[in-house]
């Protein structure tokens, strides 16, 4: 028995950070939206649990999808083993939740490969003890998730939107989430309206235009990043107009009025010699039963 699942990218269309809680995280209020960049994982039954992935480095037993692996069997009991197939198209460590989407798949496509039925509230609850980005990819397509990222709600799908990343050439930095929240303070926190208007626009059927985006990383990361202000640069001159990080980067991304104008920013792009990429949002989730039972 075998199965295969697409695990997409993420961006966060608003990412506030509320206040520094008691246990050392911070409360955050985000909309997120998956995107049509993905990687492939395939599963398959096997006497031993095993990754093996198109990027050699990334076959390491901290990997989340071993972890997410080790987890599900914990939870359930379960001693069965998985060949686990990585094909990453996912940027790492840039921002769009490569490692988590991956997380997420795992959880989904185990479940159902070891024939665990663990329920969604079960999943979901295990997806939160792997990081804050897991939860909502679990749902897939457009969710507001709050807390630490475990407490997720379902939100109206909005028309189809194209973007633009850029992926600048920055070697990825050890516990960088973790670095940039330690440069926020008290001023860069907010109430959650960035997040409640843009979900006022969803429930509306409005159309999502750049100004309802907003990303408290923005603030501190271009200081953090120092070379990041020169790959905004390079995206104005591309074409793009209004830029925005995702997640806490250093991806950047800009939203397009269509594919085609996104296609002449991409090739400007690339004819400047960056990784860049044209997707589009998405509706499907790796875990079709969590949005269907919990939405």
């Amino acid at each position: 028995m075998s199965l295969t699942l697409r695990a997409y990218a993420k961006v966060n269309l608003t990412l506030e950070v509320l206040a520094k809680r008691g246990d050392g995280y911070h409360e955050i209020a985000t909309v997120l939206q998956t995107i049509s960049l993905a990687d492939t994982l395939s599963f398959e039954l096997s006497d031993v649990l095993e990754l093996r992935c198109s990027v050699p480095s990334l076959q390491l037993a901290d990997n989340l999808v071993l972890k997410a692996a080790k987890l599900l069997g914990k939870a359930t009991g379960c001693s069965r083993g998985a060949l686990i197939q990585l094909t990453k198209e996912i940027p790492i460590a840039a921002g769009l939740g490569s490692g988590a989407t991956d997380a997420a798949a795992t959880l989904a496509g185990l479940n159902r490969l070891w024939e665990t039925n663990l329920p969604p509230q079960g999943l979901l609850e295990l997806a939160a003890d792997l990081g804050s980005d897991v939860s909502p990819l679990l749902y897939g397509g457009i969710v507001l998730a709050k807390g630490r990222g475990e407490q997720v709600a379902c939100l109206p799908p909005m028309p189809e939107l194209w973007m633009v990343l850029l992926r600048p050439p920055i070697n990825p930095i050890p516990n960088k989430t973790a670095q940039l929240y330690s440069k926020l303070t008290p001023s860069h926190f907010t109430s959650g309206q960035f997040a409640e208007r843009l979900v006022d626009h969803l429930h509306e059927g409005s159309s999502i235009s750049a100004d309802l985006l907003h990303n408290v990383f923005e603030q501190v990361a271009f200081d953090f990043f120092r070379v990041l202000s020169e790959y905004r640069s390079v995206f104005v001159e591309a074409g793009a107009e209004t830029i925005h990080l995702a997640g806490a980067g250093p991806c950047l991304f800009t939203l397009v009025s269509d594919e085609a104008g996104g296609k002449a920013v991409l090739n400007n792009l690339e004819a400047a010699g960056q990784e860049a990429y044209l997707v589009r949002t998405v509706d499907a989730e790796p875990l079709a039963s969590v949005r269907d039972r919990q939405c």
